[in-house]
């Protein structure tokens, strides 16, 4: 037994060595292998040519470059390594200056002495690495470096990187603040490249709100409409009451297409008078709108026994186009042209001529203002007064007034040199700049105290003609009534005074409240219409408060909520 056991230890440790020795020579071959591939790799790498030079080009790629220097580097060159150095050294720099010269470009300095400068530089930098001499003994040679040509190498692009680095310095903070100054005016001039379309689309934006019918509007007048159809007999047409040609009483002039904004007119006149039965409302609208203005004051009666006499433009048989110019004008194929094909899309390039491409300005019930005496023959003075205006106060006043013999008494509106002549007319025409003063004072429509006699005797109605023929291609002055209104009461125009009218509720939100308290009649001239969804909050209630809230139609449109 006791054999057996030393022979079983022996034999173990006999078997326990071999495998050890067996480990160890498996670990020997594989280092031997592995050293063996390394060195064969290493030879093919030394051994191997680029198939391009490395210098071919002015900057080379930055991945050849790195693998051309590590080569350079492993066979142990110190020259090759130090030219490749000093060449990154130098296309580094004239990247840079190059950098620089653009920048100068950027900013439009090519005449100044940097921009030269720095052109020479980049220039000398390129012309440097391709010299003969250099290029024959640096970049094509194959054989060893020439410590000498390298040390002069060096030292020229040296002294090109000394003066490269100067002038960017002299040069950085100058140029650095010239392209945040033109960074700054580039952005300010894009910037305002959208506020000016932004203003002009918002221009008209708001012109076709203010010129719209509001849905309220167009459902009132249809309601009335519908009523006089479903009950004729109660709208037939009455005769003239001898009121209407009484000159002895007040007459009103309203032309206008829009029933709710004459009823403010009237109501508002009529409330704030003192003898009301004196007064009496000579309204004249389209054919369109005719029905709808009758059954309005038909069931609403004008209260305090003022009187309301509604007629249509039609009505008028001398109103055609053999006598007045508007109408005849309205036949030209160059103004449809102008009004009826003004498409959306070209509508906001001209901002300032914009509103004036509305047929509304050649609409007879704006020129009916320039036939006051004719529709009116028995009449001696009559007011004239805009759609869109509010009456405060007693108006009796006004037909007291001496008018020295003038035709015309308005409310000038001139302060500074805002709207004197020179703002509505074009004083480069001959015609204009012989007749006019361009510094005279301008005066406003709305509120206007016609003597008809003296307008007969000045002739005013021809006047007005002459000059609107004259400019059928508005080559005198842009659209409207204004203009024209102007010309012709030229030297016939009495200066009343401000309180009578004050203007300017449907676009200046500035006006005093004590301004507006103390005036006759208070004008919303401008888009902001009052019974428009875009009138200003401040100074709606001035118009609202004498709208009919009764009247069932007005509540079935839901007008004004």
């Amino acid at each position: 037994m006791a054999v057996a056991v030393r022979g079983g230890r022996g034999g173990g440790g006999s078997s326990l060595n071999g495998g050890f020795r067996s480990f160890f020579s498996y670990r020997l071959f594989v280092s031997a292998m592995f050293t063996l591939l390394f060195i064969a790799t290493l030879s093919v790498l030394l051994t191997t040519n680029p198939s391009t030079p490395h210098h071919d080009s002015v900057i080379a790629s930055s991945g050849d470059a790195y693998v051309h220097r590590t080569f350079l580097a492993l066979k142990s060159d110190p020259l090759k390594t130090r030219l490749d150095l000093i060449y990154k050294q130098a296309n580094d720099h004239m990247t840079l200056v190059n950098a620089y010269a653009a920048y100068a470009r950027k900013l439009k300095l090519e005449i100044s002495r940097q921009l030269r400068m720095f052109d020479d530089l980049a220039r000398n930098f390129s012309d440097l690495t391709f010299r003969p001499s250099y290029k024959a003994s640096l970049f094509e040679s194959d054989g060893p470096v020439d410590e000498d040509v390298l040390r002069q190498f060096e030292k020229e692009v040296k002294d090109r990187v000394k003066i490269a680095r100067l002038m960017i310095v002299e040069a950085k903070e100058s140029y650095d603040n010239q392209l945040k100054i033109q960074k700054l005016k580039d952005t300010i001039f894009a910037v305002n490249e959208l506020l000016i379309k932004a203003k002009k689309n918002g221009a008209f934006a708001s012109l076709i709100s203010a010129k719209s019918i509001p849905k309220s509007l167009h459902c009132l007048a249809m309601r009335l409409v519908e009523e006089r159809i479903a009950h004729p007999e109660k709208y037939r047409e009455e005769e003239a009451k001898p009121e209407f040609e009484d000159p002895t009483l007040y007459h009103y002039a309203i032309f206008s297409d829009n029933v709710i904004a004459v009823s403010v007119v009237v109501n508002s006149a009529v409330k704030n008078a003192e003898e009301p039965w004196k007064h009496v409302f000579h309204v004249v609208t389209d054919k369109m709108n005719l029905a709808a203005m009758k059954v309005w004051f038909k069931m609403r009666p004008v209260e305090r026994g003022a009187h309301v006499e509604v007629k249509a433009v039609e009505d008028y048989s001398f109103l055609n186009s053999s006598y007045v110019p508007v109408l005849k004008q309205l036949e030209s194929a160059n103004l449809q042209r102008f009004y009826f094909e003004n498409r959306a899309e070209n509508a906001t390039k001209d901002t300032n001529n914009m509103k004036f491409r509305n047929p509304k300005y050649l609409s007879m019930l704006n020129h009916l203002r320039f036939y006051l005496p004719e529709m009116y023959p028995k009449l001696h003075r009559m007011l004239f007064l805009d759609d869109d205006v509010v009456v405060q106060k007693d108006l009796t006043g006004l037909w007291k007034i001496d008018m020295d013999g003038k035709v015309n008494g308005a409310v000038e509106t001139c302060f500074g040199s805002f709207h004197r002549y020179a703002q509505y007319m074009n004083f480069s025409h001959p015609l204009i700049r012989e007749r006019f003063n361009p510094k005279a004072c301008a005066w406003a429509y709305g509120m206007n105290m016609f003597d008809l006699d003296a307008w007969r005797r000045e002739r005013c109605t021809e006047e007005y003609h002459y000059w609107q023929n004259l400019n059928e291609n508005r080559t005198l002055w842009k659209l409207g009534t204004l203009p024209p209104g102007l010309i012709t009461f030229y030297s016939t125009t009495k200066s009343l005074d401000k309180s009578w009218h004050v203007l300017g509720l449907g676009y200046n939100p500035s006006i005093s409240m004590d301004e507006i308290n103390n005036a006759a009649v208070i004008h919303f001239n401008g888009n902001m219409k009052p019974w428009l969804d875009i009138a200003m909050n401040q100074f709606k209630h001035l118009w609202t408060k004498y709208v009919d809230y009764e009247m069932e139609f007005v509540q079935v449109c839901n007008f004004g909520l």
